[in-house]
């Protein structure tokens, strides 16, 4: 089923030196523009991290240190990525849980001003999960009737991923081929933050996710604790955590 836009959308996956989004880098990123008029466009960049890509992670992708040495930095590249990614939907396999907060930091690192966070984001991943429980090579198998080659290739994946979500809606009714129903129906946290260490409570308050406050509201932990945002800025948090708790701290200043 072609997807129906209303604005540009932008399929996405990374391939990094490890799972960690405050210290970890991006060696490849891989994405797909679909256009309103069924229009895409495909882009792949293999990125110098500037740190040695370790053998576990090249155990998954297949991407080492001599594979990025002549590549440029993410920094170099940045604002191209952030001109393509501009007005456009992000979609994306278990994107919302570490490519998203991933690719963000490495916005912030490189000082591209650019607000993820507003961004419709469609993970089909939950989709399948909610259908389906299975891996993306045999979400891939499930929905699209093939094998996925060259799996872990940031390319490959990204294509499997797109291919997935139009087949998705061909399968379930119930889907819309909306992309704001599909973000809200991926959506699985209510974060503040895209680490998901200041989440909305019921109310719609922040409170903090994580540590002897958790579940305490932003506002009352930095009005009683004075000392806990210099904390939070001189601890190894993500960028966009650290950036959230400034917005807040001061929103609590006036």
């Amino acid at each position: 089923m072609k997807l129906n836009l209303k604005n540009p959308i932008v399929f996405f996956d990374l391939e990094t030196t490890g799972l960690d989004i405050a210290n970890d880098r991006i060696v490849e990123i891989a994405y797909i523009k679909v256009y309103p008029n069924g229009n895409e466009e495909s882009f792949t960049y293999r990125i110098n991290p500037g740190m040695p890509i370790p053998a576990d992670a090249t155990a998954v992708h297949g991407i080492t240190d001599e594979d990025v040495k002549d590549c440029p930095t993410f920094k170099e590249i940045a604002k191209k990525i952030a001109a393509d990614f501009k007005g456009a939907d992000l979609a994306g396999y278990n994107s919302a849980r570490f490519d998203l907060p991933m690719l963000a930091e490495e916005f912030l690192r490189a000082d591209v001003d650019i607000d993820l966070s507003t961004r419709k984001m469609v993970d089909v991943q939950t989709i399948f999960h909610k259908k389906e429980q299975r891996t993306l090579s045999a979400a891939y198998k499930f929905y699209c009737k093939q094998d996925l080659t060259d799996a872990h290739a940031a390319m490959a994946d990204t294509q499997a991923t797109y291919e997935i979500l139009k087949a998705q809606l061909d399968v379930y009714p119930d889907l819309q081929n909306d992309m704001a129903f599909l973000a809200d129906y991926t959506c699985t946290s209510k974060n503040v933050d895209f680490a998901g260490r200041i989440v909305y409570n019921d109310k719609g308050v922040e409170v903090i996710n994580f540590g002897k406050y958790k579940g305490q509201p932003v506002a009352d932990v930095l009005q009683n604790d004075p000392g806990y945002y210099g904390w939070i800025m001189g601890a190894d948090f993500p960028l966009t955590t650290k950036q959230a708790f400034t917005r807040l701290y001061l929103k609590s200043k006036g």
